[in-house]
Parts: C-alpha cells; structure tokens; sequence
C-alpha cells in the first residue's frame, strides 16, 4: 500500500475510533436516531476500507476477513437499536465495537506493508547509466515498485522550435523492464520518488524534452523530485574558483532549482554547487546553507558505480567489432576508445574536423597493429544541424568516409561502458568521459587539435 493509501486508511481507522465514542455518549443519552446515523457511517467507513485494502492488498488479506466481522457487527447493533433501544446495554456493544476495532488495526499493522513507488525518466539511452545503479537498487527493494519511463525529446532548430521527435525505449538493456510513458499516468499514480537526468527544461538550445517532462512540472506528480546529472566533470574544490567560473552553469539550471533532491558525484563537487548556489541567489546566511546542504549530497554518480560493475569477460561484442579488433591468430590487437565531443567542435570548427581526419588517416595506416573505436557525443548532429549548420556537410562527410571504409568501429550505441572496457586507452577530447576513463586505470591522451600533419 502506498503512503498516501495508507494514511487514507489510518485516517478512516481514526475516525471510526471516534465514532464509537460519539456512539457511547449518544445511547447514553438516548439519541437514538444520531447513534444510528453514526453506525450507518461507520458501517461505510469499513467497506471504505476493505475495498482499499483490496485494491492495493489482494482480496485474501486477513483484514478483510476482519471487516466483514465488524461490518456484521455494525449491522445487528444498528437492528437491535432500531427494534427496541432499551433492550440494547450499551457497555457490552461498545466494548465489542472496540475490541473488533483493535483488531482490525493490530491486523492493519501486521498485515498491510507500506510501499514506494520510485519512477525514473531517463531521455537518451546513452544516458541511462546515470540512473541504473539506483534503480537497481530500487528494483531489488521488495517494499518498492521502480518504473523505467523513457520520454520522448525534441531536436531544436536554431530559433528554437521543434524539429525531429525521439523516443529510444528500444535502446535500453534487455534487463530493464520499460513502461511507455503514454501507458502511465503520473497524477494518478503520484510516485514517492520521481527521478531525472535531464535539468535543463527549456534552456537548452540544441534539445529538449517533453515540456511535459519539465522538472518544474514533474514537481506536481510527486513528494520528492530527485534529480542526478547524466554527467560527471573533473573533480575541484570550493577553494578554486577560477576552475569553478567555468562549471557554474551546471549548477544554476532549472532541475537543480526545482529538485527536492540533487545528488551528486563527490562531496567536493558538492561543497562547489553549495558555494555556487549561494551565491547565485545572493544570500549567505546560516539559514541558506542549511537549506543548500539538506539538498545537495554528494553520494556518487551512478555512471562510476556502472563501469566499475561492468566487465570485459561479460561485454556482448558486436561480429563486425571482432572482425576489425582481432588479428588472424584471433588475439585482440589494441583498441583505442576515440571520443569526439560537442565542445571541441564548437570551439575549433573546421580545425576540429581537420584534426579528425588527420587522427583517421594515423589509424587507418596502422590497422594492424591498433584499432580505433570512434565514439561522437550522441548529440553532435542535433548540435551541429541547431549551432553550426555550416560544419554539417563536412562533418558528415568525414564520417561517412570513415563508415565505408570500415577498417574502424564506429560506436553509436547507447551503451558507453563497453566502449570504456573494451579498449585499452583513450584518446580525444576533454570530456566527461575522462573522469569515467580515470576509474579504469588505463592510459588517457588528450588530442590538440593544433597538432596535425596537414599543417
């Protein structure tokens, strides 16, 4: 049963205590006609209750068999009093009235177990790891009932209208039981917990939920708002603030704001979104902190808890992956994880793609020897399409060439934790992937996009 049923069935439970007494003090006094209009309520109240516990309990729970018992015992009271009230003694029927009260609660406590409903929203599949350890953990909670509710996003165009839908229900693990977001009704429902990954509401310029989905909105389906960022960055502390001028923004967006709970990747990191809320909405007092650090904690990133749980031995390895990574004595040659991010492009543009085609042209000369598994940020067309619709063609170019080739792996699947422990270093951009790499204890390279042979 629910919190919100159960409070519902403690309330009539309560009520029903009370009535017994109004019932009392009324045949004390010889108000028949208002004894019998509370019997008659508390006689409603019972089936009020056991078809609650029905619903949510199943039909066998023992408190419905207790009950019908006090429903029964409602009904010969009230027939007693209607025939002849002065044959009625009633201490004997209010101890009675009491004692099947006193059961039904004992049998209420013993019998009726209060869950919780967890709901997360996770958008892109590729994001998905920043929530699965704490559905996990939900989904093995007997007490809890976990609903994985992928929601649609839109592309933007450069004005900020709606271009292309998409719904990735089909790209999560086979282990995850997907509801349809259209199939489940969040006001109905009311989950304990809902969580999300997305904070941005309309604020971002490339993609956007649902604005169903805006956490300012999501607020009004449940008691606690949880949100967890898809991402992770490079660890610092409140000290820096050079360092941290250029994460604030992570900071100051609307799901932080509008989140009951912000959990996030160390207590460094939330030691830095403390200071930065602080600051943002210019008050520092005692009372502000106090409310910044009841809401912020710093538990971990599930995305960590994902790769460290991932292993090499159990990865599901694409044909066409083991035809480009193995040599013909079938031993695995070394595989270089290459990530492009958005930032890189957005900063270096046709430098960037020049610098891609120079890293293509390296790996392709030495196939035999190394592989490269080419892993874009998911959103880099969305980006490119919405920011830099001149960067487009080439860039598509580029990776179409690299696609016919075939002598590469080209990665675009929602699953970034194989790519992390399959290959053997990584090589590219400064993302956030660099700080998942870190936990693996393998090589990091960052490319500069200054340096290529076609200077």
């Amino acid at each position: 049963m629910r919190k919100a049923q159960k409070q519902q069935a403690e309330t009539l439970l309560n009520q029903m205590e009370e009535a017994h007494d109004q019932i009392k003090e009324y045949l004390e006094k010889g108000n028949i006609p208002m004894a019998l209009e509370l019997l008659e309520e508390c006689q409603t109240g019972g089936f009020t209750l056991g078809t609650l516990i029905e619903k949510t309990e199943g039909e066998k729970n023992p408190v419905i068999a207790l009950l019908e018992e006090y429903c029964e015992l409602i009904y010969q009271i009230y027939e007693e009093l209607s025939a002849d009230s002065s044959k009625v003694n009633t201490n004997k029927r209010y101890k009675l009235l009491r004692q099947k009260l006193i059961k039904i609660e004992n049998g209420f406590r013993e019998n009726v177990a209060l869950r919780t409903e967890a709901v997360f929203l996770p958008y892109k599949a590729s994001m998905w790891d920043s929530l699965e350890s704490v559905w996990k953990a939900a989904d093995e909670d007997e007490t809890c009932d976990a609903y994985v509710i992928p929601i649609p996003y839109f592309d933007k165009n450069s004005d900020g209208s709606f271009r292309e839908m998409h719904y990735e229900a089909d790209q999560y693990p086979q282990y995850v039981p997907i509801t349809r977001y259209d199939a489940f009704d969040l006001e109905a429902h009311h989950p304990d917990m809902i969580f999300i990954h997305n904070p941005y509401d309309d604020m971002n310029l490339v993609t956007s939920v649902h604005p169903f989905f805006f956490s300012g909105n999501l607020k009004k389906f449940t008691d606690k708002l949880v949100y967890i960022p898809y991402f992770v960055l490079g660890e610092l502390k409140a000290s820096e603030d050079a360092r941290i001028e250029g994460m604030k923004h992570f900071c100051t967006v609307p799901g932080v704001y509008n989140a009951d709970q912000v959990i996030v990747q160390s207590e460094d990191m939330r030691q830095v979104y403390i200071k930065v809320l602080m600051e943002a909405s210019n008050d520092c007092s005692d009372a502000a902190r106090r409310y910044w650090e009841n809401k912020i904690l710093g538990l971990g990133s599930p995305k960590f808890d994902k790769v460290a749980a991932t292993k090499r031995e159990e990865l599901n390895i694409p044909k066409e992956w083991l035809r480009i990574i193995r040599r013909p004595d079938r031993s695995f040659k070394k595989i270089i994880l290459y990530n492009t991010s958005i930032a890189g492009l957005l900063a270096h543009n046709e430098k960037m793609l020049t610098k891609m085609e120079y890293v293509f042209c390296i790996f392709r000369e030495n196939q035999n020897e190394a592989s490269l598994l080419w892993r874009p940020h998911p959103l880099i067309e969305s980006t490119l399409i919405s920011m830099r619709p001149q960067l487009w063609e080439a860039y598509a170019a580029i990776r179409s060439q690299y696609l016919t080739e075939g002598w590469g792996i080209y990665d675009d699947s929602a699953d970034l934790d194989r790519a992390i422990v399959l290959s053997d270093a990584y090589y590219g951009d400064h993302s956030s992937i660099v700080q998942l790499y870190q936990q693996t204890g393998k090589p990091i390279m960052i490319q500069n996009v200054e340096i290529t042979e076609f200077d």
